[in-house]
């Protein structure tokens, strides 16, 4: 097996970008969702109210502020955050620190409605929640559930037959694969049978070591295309069928890093246990 893609998420809830190597940190990958854009009351915009996300590319300046490129929008600079501090409606962390004003007027153009840019100045106070397997002492990201969100190829490819088959008994027209953005992961990895990996508690990816979280459940996000931001019945409709037990429905691993490193395209991945 082998590390075949590396996805990072510098604004929780936009796009990714694909990058050749990565920091892992305790946290997760360095600079996945330190940023993240919150309403008036401190809740975080999702694509699940907000589609137009998908559409934001950002990427990570050298003076370690963000570029953001949207259809329609001038593209922003933005430096990094120094703004006051102020309340997020997240249960593990209870404040971040504003962007600059002109983040906040360029996402409530691109949304419609009131938006602040904001940061999570220091990871070390975001817990990982134990409803979502964390242990004493691990900490996450603004992606809140797990600092590293992994897929299987090879499992992705046999979503794409039983999606095949649906909509051969339906009579319907051939579906093209899904996007694998679809799923927003950190790390793909090829070589694996097809969800190997639900029964994989440690694995080693190049130089490091990584603790197996729990499975990861899927929600409405995934039945938007990362490409138009259409709302459609798939992948959800399949994975019910085929994936869903105790009430949930299942698709990738999430994980939890052992140690700090780099890991680079091409590495190995080895089950521990």
């Amino acid at each position: 097996m082998e590390l075949v893609q590396i996805r990072q998420y510098p604004v929780k809830s936009v796009s990714g970008r694909v990058v050749d190597s990565a920091v892992v940190e305790p946290w997760g990958l360095a600079w996945d969702r330190r940023w993240a854009v919150i309403n008036e009351q401190g809740d975080v915009h999702w694509v699940g109210d907000n589609p137009r996300l998908l559409s934001v590319v950002a990427g990570v300046t050298d003076e370690d502020g963000l570029l953001l490129d949207a259809p329609g929008l001038p593209q922003l600079k933005v430096p990094p955050a120094a703004g006051e501090r102020v309340p997020m409606g997240f249960a593990e962390v209870d404040s971040v620190v504003l962007a600059d004003p002109e983040a906040h007027a360029w996402f409530s153009r691109l949304l419609g409605e009131p938006a602040r840019l904001v940061w999570l100045d220091d990871p070390y106070r975001c817990a990982l929640p134990a409803s979502h397997g964390g242990l004493p002492g691990e900490v996450v990201s603004l992606a809140r559930d797990a600092p590293i969100l992994l897929i299987s190829r090879s499992s992705l490819r046999r979503l794409d037959d039983w999606i095949l088959e649906g909509a051969m008994e339906r009579q319907d027209d051939p579906p093209a694969p899904m996007d694998m953005a679809r799923f927003r992961p950190n790390l793909v990895i090829d070589g694996a049978s097809p969800y190997a990996e639900d029964d994989w508690r440690e694995i080693r990816i190049g130089p490091l070591a990584f603790r197996v979280s729990e499975h990861c459940d899927r929600c409405a996000t995934t039945t938007y295309d990362p490409v138009t931001s259409h709302k459609g019945k798939e992948p959800l409709r399949t994975l019910t069928r085929h994936r869903r037990w105790n009430g949930k429905i299942w698709f990738g691993i999430r994980l939890v890093p052992r140690e700090r490193g780099e890991i680079r395209l091409g590495d190995p991945v080895t089950v521990l246990a």
